[in-house]
């Protein structure tokens, strides 16, 4: 049964989630469920973990609907964007993760030191073209980009390693990445 909820703008859909229409999020869910399902699987690969993804993904939508700007992005992108993050925060808390700080420490030292000369040349090459960049990095930083990079950590994670309050954690992560970036972009001009 549809209602005339149903008929309308995708904007106004939004904006009936701020103000707790039921017909209008239920409008919502239905316009956006296969799009939203759809992208939740291509990053999960599996469906179970997809449906929780896309009940995640129209919780979060919920929350921040006061945010939706239409002049930044239709409702679809804004909706695709927030699915997206909820499906990688659903595969970094699903791969499994070194816990032991022994291991952390080795992975730490073993990526900040130049690899082993038999590798091939190719991946010798980016893997010492990435360490120097990593090297460029505050240490701090470095050691937060590597711990979640590459041995998957989440924020919390780094923060409990570290021995640092969370919101240090993930602006040694977001602060290193960022400057990791422009490094590359350096580099290629």
């Amino acid at each position: 049964m549809f209602t005339h909820a149903d008929r309308a703008s995708d904007a106004a859909l939004v904006e009936g989630l701020t103000l707790g229409d039921h017909l209008a999020a239920a409008a919502f869910v239905r316009r956006f469920q296969s799009a939203v399902f759809g992208l939740a699987l291509s990053i999960t690969r599996d469906s179970s973990m997809a449906e929780d993804v896309s009940q995640e993904a129209f919780v979060r939508a919920w929350r921040a609907a006061a945010t939706f700007d239409p002049r930044r992005a239709s409702a679809l992108t804004w909706l695709l964007t927030i699915t997206r993050n909820a499906a990688i925060d659903a595969v970094r808390m699903r791969r499994t993760v070194p816990t032991d700080g022994e291991a952390l420490e080795r992975l730490i030292h073993g990526t900040l030191n130049v690899p082993d000369p038999t590798d091939t040349t190719l991946h010798r090459l980016e893997a010492e073209a990435a360490i120097r960049r990593l090297n460029e990095l505050a240490p701090e930083q470095a050691r937060a980009v590597i711990l979640a990079v590459i041995a998957g950590c989440p924020a919390a994670d780094v923060s409990r390693h570290e021995g640092i309050p969370l919101g240090t954690a993930k602006t040694r992560i977001r602060t290193g990445l960022r400057r990791m970036r422009e490094l590359l972009e350096e580099h290629h001009d």
